[in-house]
C-alpha cells in the first residue's frame, strides 16, 4: 500500500497502479455497512485524511486502511484516476527530519576525511520540518548562494512510539519509505560547517518528499534501485548498498534517550555520486530535477529564481 495526501483539499489515497482509492470515504463506508452510524464515526478516526493522522493511530489505523483499500477496490468504489490526481508530500508536515550521512561513497566523493567517529556512531543533522515540499512543487533558488544542489536519498518514516527500542526490534517501527531530495546551498553550508557545527542556512530552505509512503513490507531499502535526472539527463544511479549504520541501527541509536514518534522521518544521507557535489557538476534555475526509485516512483521539482 502506498499512501499520499492528493486533491486541493487533503485526502489521504492509496495507489493501486494508475488509480487512487480514497481511504478515508471507503473507510467510512465500510464501517458503516458493518458497524451503522457510530461505527462510521469510528472509522472516520481511524483513518483520517492525512499520512500523519493514519501514523498516529500506529498499527490499529495501519490495519484498517488496509481493510478499506481491500474493500474500496472489491467494490469498484472510492476510485480516482491518477492522472486526474494533484499528488501532495505524503507528510508535508512531518513530526521531525534526521538526515544521517551513512554511505561511505559518498563521503569520501566528498572530499572529506573520514573520521574514526563516522564508523562508530550515526551522525545526523536535524532538518526543518516547516520547508517540506511535494511532487510538483517549485524550488525557490536562495538569494544567498550560488551553488545549489539535489541528493538522492531514501527516506524511513516511523509509525509506532518507541523508546530503548533494540535493533532486532526496530524495523517493525518503519511505516515505510519514501524519496528525499535533501536541498543543499553548498557554498554556506561549506563556511556554515567550517564552525564545527550545523548545517543552518544550507540546508534549511528546503526538502522534497515523495511521491508516496510505501509500507516497509513492500521494499528492501538497500537493494533498490535509485536515479537523478536534471532536465532528463541522468547525473546520478545507483543503490544506498552497504550503509555503514542501516536503518535498524539507526532507529536503535537514537531512541536510546529519546522517543521515536510517529511522523519522524529518518533520511539516508546520500548514495554514492547521489549529489552534483561529488560530480562537480552544478544544477542551473529552470532546471527539473528528478529522483526516482523502483517501488516509489518519481519526485520531481523545477528549480526556480527570483
Amino acid at each position: 500500500m502506498a499512501s499520499t495526501p492528493f486533491g486541493d483539499v487533503d485526502r489521504l489515497g492509496a495507489l493501486a497502479g494508475e488509480q487512487i482509492v480514497d481511504l478515508s470515504a471507503a473507510n467510512a463506508a465500510l464501517a458503516l455497512e458493518r458497524d451503522g452510524p457510530a461505527g462510521a464515526e469510528l472509522g472516520r478516526r481511524l483513518v483520517p485524511s492525512s499520512v500523519m493522522g493514519l501514523l498516529g493511530r500506529e498499527q490499529a489505523g495501519m490495519e484498517a486502511a488496509q481493510a478499506a483499500l481491500d474493500y474500496a477496490l472489491a467494490q469498484e468504489r472510492f476510485v480516482v484516476p491518477l492522472s486526474g490526481a494533484r499528488l501532495k508530500a505524503p507528510l508535508p508536515r512531518p513530526n521531525s527530519i534526521r538526515d544521517f550521512m551513512v554511505v561511505e561513497e559518498h563521503v569520501r566523493n566528498s572530499g572529506l576525511d573520514v573520521p574514526d567517529v563516522w564508523y562508530e556512531i550515526p551522525v545526523y543533522w536535524k532538518g526543518n520540518a516547516d520547508t517540506v515540499f511535494g511532487p510538483g512543487d517549485e524550488i525557490r533558488w536562495p538569494a544567498y548562494t550560488e551553488k545549489l544542489d539535489y541528493e538522492l536519498e531514501l527516506a524511513a518514516v516511523i509509525g509506532r512510539h518507541g523508546r530503548s527500542v533494540s535493533v532486532g526490534e526496530a524495523p517493525n517501527y518503519i511505516a515505510g519509505y519514501t524519496l528525499f531530495n535533501d536541498w543543499s546551498a553548498r557554498d554556506i553550508q561549506m563556511r556554515e560547517m567550517k564552525v564545527g557545527l550545523g548545517p543552518g542556512l544550507g540546508k534549511d530552505f528546503a526538502t522534497s518528499m515523495g511521491p508516496c509512503l510505501v509500507t516497509a513490507d513492500e521494499i528492501d531499502p538497500s537493494a533498490i534501485t535509485m536515479q537523478a535526472r536534471v532536465s532528463g539527463e541522468t547525473w546520478s544511479s545507483g543503490t544506498l548498498g552497504a550503509m555503514r549504520f542501516g536503518f535498524a541501527e539507526i532507529i536503535s541509536h537514537i531512541s536510546q534517550e529519546q522517543p521515536l514518534v510517529p511522523g519522524d522521518v529518518l533520511g539516508s544521507g546520500t548514495l554514492g555520486g547521489g549529489c552534483g557535489l561529488e560530480l562537480d557538476r552544478w544544477i542551473q534555475p529552470g532546471d527539473v530535477i528528478e529522483l526516482e526509485a523502483d517501488s516509489i516512483g518519481v519526485l520531481a521539482n523545477r528549480v526556480v529564481r527570483d
